[in-house]
């Protein structure tokens, strides 16, 4: 009888080890072993990848978080941007306002100031001659380039104050020019009142003869002395401005002295009086 065991020989010792099973032991072994080296590559490949797409999510992450940080810096600085801007828009406005009354401001004082110049050369001009003629010449000059008057007529009353007759004019012929009442008559009117009259239902490039665009007395002090009738202005004059009316007024109360100073210097020969004139005039 034959047996596939090994045997030790007679009377040797104790049976020699089993190589086949310990061998199979062994590769049993090795392979629960390959299956745990196996398993751990394979964890360890799972956790790696699972780390990679962590850090991807945590990269994303980070970037979203510094994108919203960025977005919200930049949204912080529109507010702040947009809220100077209300600032200098406010500042804006108040300069601008201020700006636009200075600039009104100036203009007024600019006006003024043109107005002042054209009293100042008018009141010069009235007395800048000393010959009745060069006098008349002045105030026509003053009428025609500062007023603007194209038709107008100077009167002064008679002896009795009866009538005004006309002693000098300018654009209108000395047929359409007679002596005027005082009484029931536009220029008489003024001059009995002693008060301007301004025609303001129509232009004063409209007026005529009948109805002067204005008229205003000649005064030598509190007397009224004569009277100067503007009957039309140029064309481009449409209305009377402030300075008219003053310029009217200096007329009024500057014209007659001048006219009578320069035709007592006329009778006296144009000779200046002496100093005696001249001692005994303190207050």
């Amino acid at each position: 009888m034959s047996d596939d065991a090994p045997r030790s020989p007679r009377g040797s010792g104790p049976p020699a080890p089993d190589l086949k099973r310990q061998r199979d032991e062994f590769l049993q072994s090795y392979a629960k072993g390959a299956r745990l080296t196996e398993d751990f590559v394979q964890e360890y490949e799972r956790l790696r990848h699972r780390l990679r797409e962590l850090e991807e999510e945590n990269a994303e992450l980070r970037t979203k978080v510094e994108t919203g940080a960025a977005v919200r810096e930049l949204l912080e600085k529109i507010r702040a941007l947009e809220s100077e801007k209300r600032e200098l828009t406010s500042r804006f406005h108040q300069a601008e306002a201020v700006s636009s009354e200075f600039i009104q401001r100036f203009k007024q004082v600019e006006s003024e100031f043109a107005n002042l110049a054209n009293l100042f050369v008018a009141s010069s001009q009235l007395h800048s001659s000393l010959s009745p003629r060069g006098v008349m010449q002045r105030i026509k000059e003053v009428l025609a380039q500062l007023v603007g008057a194209e038709r107008y007529c100077i009167y002064l009353a008679n002896r009795d104050q009866t009538e005004l007759v006309p002693i000098a004019s300018e654009g209108v012929s000395g047929d359409e020019l007679s002596n005027v009442r005082v009484e029931g008559t536009p220029i008489g009117e003024v001059f009995r009142r002693s008060d301007e009259r301004i025609e303001e239902s129509t232009p004063p490039s409209e007026g005529s003869i009948e109805r002067p665009a204005a008229v205003f007395p000649l005064q030598i002090e509190d007397r009224t002395v004569g009277a100067v009738a503007v009957f039309t202005t140029l064309p481009q004059k449409t209305t009377f401005e402030a300075v008219d009316f003053e310029l009217f007024r200096l007329i009024a109360q500057q014209a007659a002295p001048a006219l009578v100073s320069a035709s007592l210097f006329a009778r006296a020969g144009q000779e200046l009086p002496g100093l005696e004139a001249f001692l005994d005039l303190s207050v």
